[in-house]
């Protein structure tokens, strides 16, 4: 969860499930009466997951979720671009780099890196799309050092340059990526 209308959601979805007794909800976590049935689990499970959320059941699963909304927020600040996250996630997550980067990629399947780097890229597709900045203002609030850099990380990822994505191009949520 990574807003107050995602906190409402869950809080909503939750309430709904009679054998649920729902206590409290809160950004990243649900608190419960007693110990529900793997059965009650599994369908909150499912009623999330068409709502767009997930069940965080295992230590590694917060971790990389707690890593994820950090990344996610870096992201949407021009001066968290330029961060170096391997001193900086450590120092909020209180947990060595190495041990932070093989929880998330033995639970993603990708590199911290990689997956902030995608980040990187669909805020570069949203700047694009909205057309309000020139290339060189959107390298910089994106944290990519030129024009040229940024164009060479974009069509990397996406297989065209930013002018042919701003003509044609589609995005995906931050929190789908």
């Amino acid at each position: 969860m990574v807003c107050r209308h995602c906190v409402a959601k869950v809080a909503e979805v939750a309430s709904r499930l009679q054998s649920l007794d729902l206590l409290g909800v809160e950004l990243g976590s649900v608190t419960v009466e007693g110990n529900p049935t793997d059965d009650v689990i599994e369908r909150l499970d499912a009623e999330l997951r068409k709502e767009g959320f997930e069940v965080i059941r295992s230590r590694e699963e917060a971790i990389v979720s707690e890593i994820k909304a950090k990344l996610l927020e870096l992201s949407r600040d021009g001066e968290g671009l330029r961060a170096d996250i391997a001193a900086l996630l450590p120092d909020s997550l209180h947990m060595s780099f190495r041990n932070l980067s093989r929880i998330f990629a033995s639970t993603e399947g990708r590199t911290i890196e990689n997956y902030f780097t995608a980040l990187r890229i669909e805020r570069i597709k949203e700047l694009l799309l909205d057309g309000q900045l020139p290339l060189s203002e959107i390298a910089y609030v994106t944290g990519f050092s030129s024009v040229p850099h940024l164009s060479t990380r974009f069509k990397q990822a996406t297989g065209m340059t930013p002018t042919q994505f701003r003509e044609i191009g589609s995005r995906t949520s931050l929190s789908e990526v």
